[in-house]
């Protein structure tokens, strides 16, 4: 198979290779090349580093992941993989080291900061994994709720108890073939996330003679972990809300060999080392990183223990595992060794077989140790073991969106139960259900907890004229939350000014003493904000009068009518770490108005005593046909660029934003490499991939020509050299070029990355490097000739593909070659041996080109 790399309507990758770890090295590839600035800012966030061109906004989260070890877990966490996982992860890293210099050459938030590329190690998707995912479980809310009981009492450690607004949910729908048009499953939902620019999923098509996988991936990290469909097999994840990180409160001690910390059997020593935090603008800080038999000391005197750090276990062998799934029970097993996070998963194959279960680690232990920080010296708060952890039979459509059902036994908090009681209403209504109907579900706006407030209103008596009005408004709306109704508008209003007044009773837990990274857990406003159905019906606030709360409320908002629509003033803002724009410069903005709410279906979530604006929603939608893969659907909130000002940088947003969805399997062309340039006194240049079967004569005729005895293939033949190009052509780490002045073929150019050539074994590596071989047909002498073509070779590469350095390595006896680099610029380096296509072994002389140097 050759390597490839198709896109559809939208830009989305379509990529296929020979072999599993050709297509996982050319995933990496288009990753860095579409992603360059979100990969690179990742691989920073993990190691701590971004505070060094991000400034002091990042030193937090910077000092955080330091103390919390997160660069060490995951070196440990892929030492502890089996050799064939580590092989598959360590060819993605060399595909984006091999990419990435070109995709940052295009991404203008590294000239924005000033950014450098670094080599990325090989546990770096490892990295940037636990980096995204390690607040994923919400261990900061035991800060909050142990401050809650320090000011209120043990009694109220629950009291705030919601789906917190740092929680990442999901929706997910699992519809078996008795209820759906077709006769075969569809899984579909989308996971609630921030929505950051770039979006946190990529959209993605995986082709090889093993497997063929389409499906949703993190970009930095290889496979499709969360969504994917196999064609006989789909599967969809939402979180599952499970508590399986502890805090410790820690006493420790100096002494002369350095830092003890008490545990239930007595001082044990401590690991501890100090490490500098780079901050742009300002001056480095230095840490003390200490970890205790418990865990890391994230902040003072509180351990944290989870599971990656405890086991050496992150399960990514299971990311190989899922592409190659056939069935049901493929994808079962696969995630039986998965470990962070823990999900909830559904999954369908064409052989009617149906999948509802939880996959992840979570430890046994006290309850107290899942609500708050408890006491590192006290015996009881050990893990002991791990659950077995849940799983249900299917016997009719099933709805997951992170309420307490199957993983109720795993967790302490999870989301109000009205979106999964809203989309099991929903699959359940009929029984002809086809993929072209999933928007339906996904844009569904119904509004489960606004009777929370609505019934409040309902007694209220000795109102203003204009409060009647706007309270029988009310009461008369169907609840749902479209951006067009000016009713859900005033709803939202009536409950942020509740939300105002009734966190005016809890500044007692203003201003909690916490590391920087975890003040936003610590805000009363976001805690009742998301609490508030539950505050507002709980016996434990006697002294509150929500009566009275929501009287002065209606009457503010009533007062202030007219209200805009709901869209208006619920404007979505993506995410991005330099404050960056949507919006290329030129280009028409588009209007950000959004439907939905935080307990819709279509969940879009702002911080109701806040904003409307939203920052949270549906970080991708999908819908998973078991009948026809290619009737597929799914959509982004962006594209499938992570480049401002590229074609798909946001070309899906205006669907998302209503709903839609798009073909996950539509027509796809081949992406061109091909350059053309004029240049003048020397004419049009071509530089076009070659085509083993058309090209193959010229190849033959060229490389066999006693002119060419250095390029190592005059023995061959034709026959053999067939097969050596048509394998170039199968592996993404090679490239053949033909070259062509005036339609006129006129030079073979190959390009490799050194990292899977022989050549790189013989010479220091750097990142972003091209081997390139230039080998010119025959033709009449032209003054300038050379200089001109390796010049506009030199643009090809430096610009066109982005390469920031071109590698050579003649034979050193091909005086006139190495002559002809040194005049182009090349800078000559070490000589060493090298096996040649027909077997012979030849002594090279390395030159390089960087890109700062000028073509001639």
């Amino acid at each position: 198979m050759n390597a490839r790399v198709f896109r559809d309507t939208y830009g989305v990758p379509h990529l296929q290779a020979g072999d599993p770890l050709a297509l996982v090295y050319l995933q990496g590839v288009n990753a860095a090349r579409d992603r360059a600035w979100q990969l690179e800012l990742e691989r920073r966030r993990y190691l701590g580093t971004s505070a060094a061109f991000l400034g002091v906004e990042a030193a937090g989260w910077d000092v955080f992941a330091r103390k919390a070890r997160l660069a060490d877990t995951a070196r440990r966490c892929f030492e502890s993989l089996d050799d064939e996982t580590r092989e598959w992860i360590t060819a993605y890293v060399e595909g984006v080291n091999h990419a990435l210099p070109g995709g940052a050459a295009r991404a203008p938030e590294f000239a924005e900061t000033g950014l450098t590329l670094q080599k990325w190690e090989p546990w770096t998707p490892l990295g940037i994994w636990l980096a995204v995912h390690i607040l994923f479980a919400g261990f900061p809310t035991k800060l909050w709720r142990t401050h809650v009981a320090e000011h209120l009492g043990d009694g109220a450690l629950e009291l705030f108890s919601s789906e917190g607004p740092h929680g990442s949910g999901s929706n997910g729908w699992l519809i078996p073939g008795t209820h759906t048009a077709g006769g075969q499953a569809i899984v579909a939902g989308d996971p609630h996330r921030y929505i950051e620019s770039p979006g946190v999923y990529q959209q993605i098509r995986l082709t090889c003679p093993e497997y063929d996988v389409l499906g949703l991936a993190v970009p930095g990290v290889p496979g499709l972990a969360h969504f994917g469909h196999t064609g006989g097999v789909a599967w969809a994840i939402t979180n599952a809300m499970a508590d399986y990180q502890d805090l410790y409160a820690e006493q420790l001690r100096r002494t002369p060999g350095g830092v003890e910390a008490l545990g239930p059997d007595g001082w044990k020593p401590a690991s501890v080392h100090t490490e500098q935090v780079e901050i742009a603008g300002a001056d480095p800080v230095e840490i003390e990183v200490i970890e205790t038999e418990r865990g890391p000391i994230i902040q003072d005197g509180i351990s944290l223990r989870y599971p990656p750090r405890v086991t050496g276990q992150l399960g990514f062998q299971v990311m190989a595992k899922l592409l190659r799934a056939t069935t049901v029970a493929d994808v079962d097993a696969a995630f039986d060794e998965w470990v962070e996070p823990v999900n909830v998963v559904l999954a369908a194959d064409t052989a009617g077989g149906l999948l509802h279960r939880t996959a992840g680690m979570v430890p046994r232990r006290r309850r107290e140790n899942m609500l708050r920080v408890v006491p590192a010296w006290e015996a009881g708060h050990e893990w002991d073991g791990w659950h077995e952890l849940p799983r249900a039979d299917v016997d009719g459509p099933v709805a997951m969106a992170n309420a307490r059902e199957l993983a109720a036994p795993l967790g302490v908090e999870f989301a109000a139960p009205h979106r999964a009681d809203r989309i099991r209403t929903l699959v359940n209504a009929r029984d002809d259900w086809s993929v072209d109907d999933m928007p339906s579900i996904h844009k569904d706006t119904y509004l489960g907890s606004a009777g929370s407030i609505l019934d409040l209103l309902t007694g209220l008596d000795d109102l203003s004229a204009e409060a009647v009005a706007l309270r029988t408004e009310l009461l008369a709306w169907d609840r749902h939350m479209d951006a067009t109704s000016t009713t859900a508008s005033s709803y939202a209003a009536v409950r942020k000014a509740i939300v105002s007044r009734l966190t005016g009773h809890f500044t007692m837990l203003e201003n909690a003493d916490v590391a920087e990274v975890f003040v936003p857990w610590m805000d009363p406003l976001t805690h009742v904000s998301f609490a508030l159905e539950n505050l507002l019906a709980t016996d434990l606030l006697p002294q509150i009068n929500v009566r009275w709360l929501a009287r002065e409320a209606l009457e503010e908002v009533a007062a202030n009518k007219p209200r805009p629509p709901w869209g208006e003033t619920h404007q979505l803002a993506p995410l991005h770490m330099l404050r960056g724009p949507v919006f290329a410069p030129g280009e028409e903005p588009i209007d950000l108005g959004l439907s939905g709410d935080h307990h819709c279906v279509m969940s879009t979530s702002s911080l109701p005593g806040l904003t409307d604006v939203c920052i949270r929603a549906s970080a991708a939608r999908y819908a998973w046909d078991l009948a026809d893969r290619s009737a597929s659907r799914w959509v982004v909130p962006l594209g499938a660029s992570g480049v401002l000002g590229d074609p798909h940088h946001h070309d899906q947003l205006p669907l998302w934003l209503r709903g839609s969805l798009v073909p996950a399997a539509g027509a796809v062309v081949r992406e061109d490499r091909s350059y053309q340039v004029e240049v003048d006194g020397f004419g049009t240049v071509r530089v076009e991939e070659a085509d083993p079967a058309r090209d193959l004569d010229l190849i033959h005729a060229w490389v066999t020509a006693e002119r060419a005895v250095f390029w190592g293939m005059g023995s061959l033949s034709q026959e053999e050299i067939a097969r050596t190009y048509e394998f170039l052509d199968s592996v993404p780490t090679h490239h053949v070029y033909v070259v062509r002045l005036n339609d006129v073929p006129i030079a073979l150019l190959q390009t490799y990355d050194p990292q899977a050539d022989p050549a790189g074994a013989t010479y220091d590596v750097e990142a972003g490097d091209l081997g390139v071989h230039l080998l010119i047909g025959p033709g009449e002498a032209r003054p300038g000739f050379t200089g001109h073509l390796v010049g506009v070779l030199g643009r090809f590469v430096f610009e066109h593909l982005g390469h920031p350095r071109i590698v050579v390595e003649p034979d050193v006896r091909n005086t006139r070659a190495i002559e002809r680099f040194h005049r182009s610029g090349f800078v000559l380096g070490p000589q060493a041996k090298i096996t040649q296509p027909d077997g012979t072994t030849k002594t090279a002389q390395f030159a390089f080109l960087s890109r700062l140097v000028e073509c001639r």
